[in-house]
């Protein structure tokens, strides 16, 4: 299991147009439904007067949460080909919207899969992709005189401490690439016999 997974930072733009139909395409960094879902309604709202919304996205690390809607164009000519460009771009976390207005000549289905994937496939080219890692996390609780040789593990490993409790027992949530995740629990768990 890969623990490095491609998405795209912020928001970028693409746009197609074919027999006088427009389709303005916008890609954005997600990391949940419900942000897509906000996404949604407003799109909806600042293109009212639009004809169709469509969308596709993919979540997780290993994209394995996805969906596609075609918004009453023709089944599977919209939604499938932008989650098409997401799966050709191996992105996740990402959600690409294609706004349509209907340009008084009927495309065919044929030619609303193309138009869909070529609006969606530039709005890929003017994303931002970065690298991400897949972290998990995991509480550690502990003796006071073991806090020397915890906080060394931390630093030697360079895990990211993300909740910390110091009081009669000692308590410490850590971060950290998931590849790394056995030896830092095998390092912690030696503290105990040492």
């Amino acid at each position: 299991m890969n623990d490095i997974y491609t998405t795209i930072e912020g928001t970028a733009e693409g746009y197609y147009t074919e027999k006088r139909s427009k389709f303005y395409a916008f890609a954005h960094h997600v990391t949940t439904a419900d942000e897509v879902r906000e996404l949604n309604q407003m799109y909806r709202k600042k293109y009212y007067d639009a004809r169709h919304v469509c969308y596709a996205y993919r979540l997780g690390a290993e994209g394995k949460e996805y969906r596609a809607n075609d918004d009453g164009e023709p089944s599977s000519t919209a939604g499938k080909p932008i989650l098409g460009v997401l799966l050709s771009a191996d992105v996740s976390d990402v959600v690409i919207f294609v706004i349509r207005y209907y340009g008084g000549v009927n495309l065919g289905t044929g030619g609303l899969i193309v138009a869909y994937r070529e609006a969606a496939h530039d709005a890929m080219e003017h994303a931002a992709k970065v690298e991400r890692q897949v972290e998990e996390s995991i509480i550690w609780n502990f003796a006071y005189p073991q806090m020397n040789a915890v906080m060394r593990v931390v630093k030697d490993m360079d895990a990211r401490i993300v909740a910390q409790d110091f009081q009669t027992s000692c308590s410490i949530t850590l971060s950290i690439r998931r590849s790394l995740m056995p030896q830092l629990k095998q390092r912690l768990e030696a503290i105990n016999f040492s």
